[in-house]
């Protein structure tokens, strides 16, 4: 007996070295990544937007097209917590406060390329100070504050039980819940259930701010732009939430499959397959309603809708709505959910998931970019926009940054369902 559990330990320290490297190896190339990003953000800090291919002409581009697309993905992740909080669907708990996590890592994300796009960043609060009622941006600003806040107090009640546990151990998350948590407290019956309360008193809260204020709001940021035809349409924030779902559940199960295979934690084929099914439904959704957004322009024979259509579908960018956001972002995604060899297959699901979050990125590039190429009015000049090698880098930079502190944070906080002895460390912080 002491042979076989000598043998596992062995095993389970190897194991565990392992990971370590990997970790390490993980965390250096965000650095260096970060590092890279730096030094072109202090660039284009100094320099101004002279350093982008931005104009009064095409005054968005990638930057703006990250931000949406960030902020989908945070208000999408908080959504589907909304599902085991709120709703009470179990069967999708192991992923409840890690997607608590990344809509407060992406809203960090977004809100960072929002400053790299401002002629002036250091103004960045003035909409906050200076609150014009009738601007939307205003509002945003305001829902914005609200929503992090939100949702990093739920988070918080959402491990609290895992703090009081993590408490008694001296290992560095044993150090980090001590500082989280009040000294009485405690894990009862009477605890678990007043901490369930508010989690889904808070996550109530949060679904019409996530849905009319953040994400809903950020597409109307774009739908009261009447000179721009093609965004001018109240349809323009429900298609922003439907993509702000679709992406949210497909990053979930992304970060899911990826970090439990990294951490070579066992993992559940029951809940992968049924978050690959929600995502696609989400998908069939938001396929539905672009598809109809799309006819009613076609329909209206209007000069600056059929130029819109025409600069996305059968122009130089043209390839980022074929190749991106139609082959690989849904034909491909659905086909390996649905097809018999692939549907159970957890590479297979996490291939169809990376393809989903990559054609939502070819989705939020078309809103923005092929709009602002059609002139506003007969006369006017055209616009031209492919980001520089500057934007690339900035976005490299910042994407970069967000994971480091979901990958830092991943170590230090109980982001699992549960934290499993062997990870809390001995009573000795071994």
């Amino acid at each position: 007996m002491s042979t076989v559990a000598n043998e596992a330990k062995q095993s389970h320290y190897k194991s565990k070295k392992a990971q370590s490297i990997w970790f390490k190896w993980w965390v250096g190339i965000l650095c260096v990544l970060f590092a890279i990003g730096a030094y072109f953000i202090v660039e284009r800090l100094w320099l101004g937007l002279t350093t982008t291919n931005l104009s009064s002409i095409t005054p968005w581009g990638a930057w703006i097209a990250f931000y949406i697309f960030f902020v989908g993905l945070s208000a999408g992740s908080f959504l589907l917590s909304t599902m085991i909080f709120v709703f009470g669907m179990e069967r999708y708990e192991k992923v409840g406060k890690m997607a608590l996590f990344t809509a407060i890592v992406c809203m960090i994300v977004a809100l960072t390329f929002v400053l790299m796009d401002l002629g002036r960043p250091e103004r960045a609060f003035s909409a906050l100070i200076h609150w014009n009622v009738t601007s939307i941006l205003a509002w945003e600003m305001r829902f914005y504050v609200i929503y992090i806040t939100l949702l990093t107090v739920e988070l918080y009640v959402a491990m609290r039980a895992d703090f009081v546990r993590l408490s008694s151990y001296n290992s560095l998350k044993g150090k980090i819940a001590r500082l989280l948590t009040f000294k009485n407290s405690t894990i009862n019956d009477y605890t678990k259930k007043r901490d369930h309360r508010w989690m889904k008193i808070l996550g109530t809260i949060g679904i019409p701010l996530a849905i009319l204020g953040v994400h809903g709001g950020t597409g109307a940021i774009f739908a009261v732009v009447s000179a721009r035809s093609s965004w001018n349409s109240g349809i323009f924030p429900i298609i922003f939430v439907v993509s702000a779902m679709v992406s949210g559940t497909a990053l979930l199960l992304a970060i899911y499959i990826i970090r439990s295979k990294a951490l070579k934690q066992p993992i559940d084929q029951g809940m992968v397959i049924g978050l690959a099914k929600v995502m696609i439904a989400f998908l069939f959704i938001d396929l539905l309603l672009q598809f109809y957004d799309y006819l009613v322009a076609l329909y209206s024979l209007a000069d600056s809708h059929l130029l819109s259509l025409q600069t996305m579908m059968r122009s130089s960018y043209s390839w980022s709505f074929w190749g991106i956001q139609v082959f690989l972002g849904s034909v491909v995604p659905i086909f390996l959910v649905y097809y018999k060899k692939t549907a159970k297959n957890i590479n297979a699901l996490l291939i169809a998931a990376i393809l989903v979050v990559i054609g939502i990125i070819g989705v939020r590039f078309n809103i923005v970019v092929p709009s602002q190429i059609v002139p506003i009015m007969e006369g006017m000049p055209a616009g031209d926009y492919y980001p520089t090698y500057n934007e690339w880098l900035v976005s490299v930079g910042i994407v970069a940054m967000g994971l480091l502190i979901f990958t830092i944070a991943d170590r230090l906080l109980p982001l699992d369902q549960a934290d499993d002895v062997s990870e809390m460390g001995d009573q000795n912080g071994r």
